[in-house]
C-alpha cells in the first residue's frame, strides 16, 4: 500500500494561517506518509519574503519525496515585467528549480506538470502537447506494476457542487491523452474544496474503458476556503492499493488546534496494478 498526503494552496502572504500551518505539520508527520504532494499555491503574490516562508515550511517536512507544482498565484501578478520576463525565478530559487519534475517512489511513478500560464492567463491556466508527450515517454518507461500518477494544479474535471470554476482549456482532449497514456490517478488543487472525480465526468465513453480518478484538496493553510469549505481547512490522504484508492479527507477543528480525519470515500480502480 502506498501513502499519499495531498496538500494545496497554503497561500503563504495575507490569507495565510500560521497557526494552521503548524497544526498541518504537526498533521503530517503524524500520518507519516510514503510521499508528499503539494498542489501549487504556495504565495499569494509570489513575493520573496512569502516564498522564504515556503521554504522555511518545506524544511519542516519529514524526510519523504516531495512532489511540487507551482499554481497561478505563484507568478507576479502585477509586477508585470517580471511576470512576463521571469515569472517562475522566486519559485526556482525557494522551491524547484524544474517546473515539469518525475519523482519515483517503490510502486509507483509521479509527474508533476505545471499548469499555470503567466502569458496567457490570469486565473487559468494550460497543459500543452509537449508536456504531455514528457508524460508519455516517462508513464510508457515504468514497469507496468508501477502506479502511474499526475499531479497538476488546474482542475481538468468539474466540481460537484457545481460552481463557475473554469477547467483547463482542452480539458476534454487532455484526458483522452491521459487515459492513452494509461494515466491511473490525477491529483489537482486550486478549487479550494476538497473532492474525488473521474474522467467520465467530461468524456463519458471513460466509463467503458480507462475511467481516471481525479483527486482535489482545499486549501491546506489559508482563510480562501469556497463553497461550502468557506472558512474551513484540508488536506486529504490517499492510500492506494491494488483495485482501490481510499480518499481521506482530514479537517482542521479550531477547538482542538488540530486536523481530524472526517471524511472516506473508496474509489474503485479497476486499472490500479500492484502497489
Amino acid at each position: 500500500m502506498l501513502t499519499i498526503l495531498q496538500g494545496s494552496d497554503l497561500h503563504f502572504g495575507k490569507p495565510h494561517l500560521p497557526g494552521v500551518a503548524r497544526s498541518f505539520i504537526e498533521a503530517v508527520h503524524e500520518v507519516a506518509p510514503d510521499v508528499i504532494t503539494l498542489v501549487g499555491d504556495f504565495t499569494q503574490r509570489a513575493k520573496v519574503s512569502e516564498y522564504r516562508q515556503v521554504r522555511d515550511l518545506l524544511a519542516t517536512l519529514p524526510d519523504v519525496p516531495v512532489v511540487v507544482t507551482p499554481g497561478n498565484h505563484d507568478v507576479p501578478l502585477y509586477r508585470i515585467h517580471e511576470r512576463l520576463l521571469s515569472p517562475y525565478r522566486n519559485y526556482r530559487r525557494y522551491v524547484s528549480s524544474k517546473l515539469d519534475t518525475v519523482t519515483r517512489v517503490t510502486g509507483a511513478v509521479f509527474v508533476a506538470l505545471h499548469s499555470s500560464s503567466p502569458r496567457r492567463r490570469i486565473v487559468n491556466g494550460t497543459i500543452t502537447r509537449g508536456q504531455l508527450d514528457l508524460l508519455a515517454r516517462i508513464f510508457q518507461e515504468a514497469p507496468e506494476e508501477e502506479v502511474r500518477i499526475l499531479v497538476t494544479h488546474h482542475p481538468l474535471a468539474p466540481p460537484p457542487d457545481g460552481g463557475e470554476d473554469r477547467l483547463l482549456p482542452g480539458n476534454d482532449w487532455i484526458l483522452d491523452r491521459l487515459r492513452d497514456t494509461r494515466v491511473d490517478l490525477v491529483l489537482g488543487g486550486h478549487l479550494h474544496r476538497s473532492f474525488s472525480t473521474c474522467s467520465s465526468s467530461v468524456q463519458v465513453g471513460h466509463r467503458r474503458n480507462g475511467d481516471i480518478p481525479i483527486v482535489h484538496c482545499g486549501t491546506a493553510t489559508s482563510s480562501r476556503g469556497r463553497m461550502a469549505e468557506k472558512g474551513r481547512n484540508s488536506f486529504n490522504v490517499l492510500k492506494v492499493a491494488a483495485g482501490e484508492i481510499e480518499v481521506i479527507t482530514h479537517w482542521f477543528e479550531e477547538g482542538s488546534d488540530r486536523f481530524v480525519a472526517r471524511a472516506s470515500g473508496m474509489i474503485p480502480r479497476s486499472a490500479v496494478r500492484h502497489v
